[in-house]
């Protein structure tokens, strides 16, 4: 949920012209408002210091056979049974996103002065405790409600993520020293080219730190002491961007043109927005640096190419397909009509359905009775086979990270707007409390080529 609120104000400090030029601009920050307000009470955000935050609502246990998040299917205002609370002592990885999180949005918001400095306050607390020494075991650790789920695989990346953002969002440098410190990409292995390192996801911020790190480099350039890691930040961003031309070879595509970011699991399309966002984004800085494209290895390419790829994603998942289909409900003449979700295949009847007597529901073959109109469901697998079924959860569950993805790549490629996204030099948009990000005069593409 935090790394969803974090994309989504990421795409409203870069596109917000485009935003409102499709009369969106209000409704995605109530949608943003809607999460950081949510966030700010996981923990004791008017504190700061903190010991704790509440890490997870509700629980689900494997093939288990009492009521709880797994066993029940009802519509979420017929709930009754027990969903407890999980709180953590320890959460740096949790903790970074939900500082990043905060401290995005209080950009997002800066017009209101107060509900920016709360977000800012928030920020501050949770990234010192997820900084904290001595309290460096991942959140999800021998957490058997959490684990099996939310399996966090490490919380480096949230940290150089979070400290991008907090520098981002105050100006305090003692973040950009920390996000730029040696020893921070070398303990996140952030320059080995790891293959699944170069995927941004809500389990790896890695590719999205390292771009955003990179739009530093690229529009203000602050030499010593940072210009080391935030040359490699540059580079990795340019050889992570290469990697998602079927022509590189680096990750299989299925025959239909989608992108396997996620080697064929479960849940491929979310994954698939996530990474077409930060192509587009990539290309719109190149284009604003006044830099045609960059070199994968021998092959120039260009900035029009890494769009033509977001693009190709993207028109893929609204039905550019084989089966031309569409995978976001209630788009175009063909879409998941079974959706695994229990408001939309529970009929608003006036029937308060129990536990275990909202199954009917969920096994019907009857199509949903709610449109859940917008929402992205997982996706087809490897071959391009999709299983309109509510028991496919893997291809037929909607999420939050994948909504909000799909938004911010839909609002990177849209042509509506154009020409006042991130090439523009838009001060109510700038990073608040650090120089302005587009000078009138751009360094010279060869002082920071990769």
């Amino acid at each position: 949920m935090a790394f969803s609120m974090t994309l989504l104000s990421w795409s409203v400090i870069e596109y917000s012209a485009k935003y409102k030029a499709v009369g969106e601009y209000d409704h995605v920050r109530e949608l943003i408002k809607w999460g950081t307000d949510y966030l700010l009470l996981t923990f004791n955000s008017s504190a700061s210091t903190i010991d704790k935050i509440y890490a997870q609502v509700g629980a689900a246990k494997i093939n288990g056979s009492q009521p709880d998040d797994h066993f029940c299917w009802n519509r979420p205002e017929d709930m009754s049974y027990r969903r407890p609370t999980i709180a953590v002592s320890s959460a740096p990885d949790l903790g970074g996103e939900i500082a990043a999180a905060l401290a995005a949005a209080s950009i997002v918001f800066r017009d209101n002065a107060a509900y920016s400095k709360k977000l800012t306050h928030g920020a501050a607390t949770v990234y010192k405790f997820a900084r904290q020494a001595g309290h460096r075991t991942p959140y999800s650790l021998r957490q058997p409600d959490i684990e099996y789920y939310y399996n966090s695989t490490s919380y480096w990346d949230e940290f150089m993520w979070s400290a991008a953002w907090m520098y981002y969002a105050t100006g305090n440098t003692s973040y950009i020293s920390f996000a730029t410190d040696p020893r921070l990409p070398k303990n996140a292995k952030a320059f080995l080219n790891i293959l699944d390192f170069s995927v941004f996801s809500w389990d790896n911020k890695l590719p999205g730190a390292q771009l955003l790190l990179s739009r530093l480099r690229m529009f203000l350039n602050p030499g010593y002491p940072y210009e080391e890691s935030l040359i490699g930040y540059h580079n990795a961003t340019s050889l992570n961007m290469c990697m998602y031309f079927p022509r590189f070879a680096a990750f299989n595509f299925t025959k239909g043109g989608m992108a396997l970011f996620n080697h064929g699991k479960g849940q491929p399309l979310q994954y698939v927005v996530a990474n077409s966002f930060l192509a587009s984004l990539y290309a719109d800085y190149m284009e604003a640096a006044n830099v045609p494209g960059w070199y994968c290895g021998p092959n120039f390419m260009s900035t029009n190419d890494l769009r033509d790829f977001a693009k190709s994603q993207v028109n893929y998942i609204l039905g550019d397909n084989p089966r031309k289909m569409s995978y976001v409900v209630g788009f175009g003449k063909k879409y998941p009509r079974h959706l695994h979700h229990r408001g939309a295949s529970t009929p608003h009847n006036g029937v308060k359905y129990s536990c275990t007597g909202g199954y009917k529901w969920r096994d019907t073959k009857k199509a949903d009775p709610n449109l859940l109109t917008g929402a992205m469901v997982g996706g087809p697998d490897r071959n391009d086979r999709f299983k309109d079924s509510r028991n496919t959860f893997g291809q037929n569950e909607p999420t939050l990270v994948g909504n909000a993805g799909l938004v911010a790549a839909l609002v990177a490629i849209t042509s509506s707007g154009r020409g006042v996204g991130v090439t523009a030099v838009d001060k109510n948009t700038m990073f608040s409390a650090v120089p302005p990000m587009f000078p009138a005069a751009p360094p010279p593409p060869s002082s920071w080529k990769p």
